[in-house]
């Protein structure tokens, strides 16, 4: 095999190597390279991957103005519309069990 000079063909090398299901020292065997270079391409992979920042997933916030008189209340409308109003101080993962049970 003609060895591949340019990052993503090493990358490209590197994730045939985890599609094959061989070890590393038969692969390398196999497509004729060195076992310490085919290890230092897939370790720059595994690396680069981990190192991507996770997805974020973000949901719309309203922030509204709570009347003066009014006690502080945490309010969350779900995705059916159904509102659910909370004492400020309310148990936080209280509430998270209960908009999560009421989402199923």
């Amino acid at each position: 095999m003609s060895k591949p000079v340019e990052k993503h063909e090493w990358f490209q090398v590197a994730e045939a190597f985890e599609a094959s299901g061989l070890t590393q020292k038969e692969f390398s065997a196999q497509r004729g390279l060195r076992l310490s270079t085919l290890q230092s391409w897939v370790y720059r992979r595994r690396r680069q991957r981990t190192q991507k920042a996770p997805a974020v997933r973000l949901l719309p916030v309203e922030v509204s103005t709570i009347a003066p008189r009014s006690p502080a209340l945490l309010e969350v409308v779900l995705a059916s519309g159904g509102r659910l109003r909370f004492p400020m101080g309310a148990d936080v993962d209280y509430v998270v069990r209960l908009v999560t049970a009421l989402g199923r």
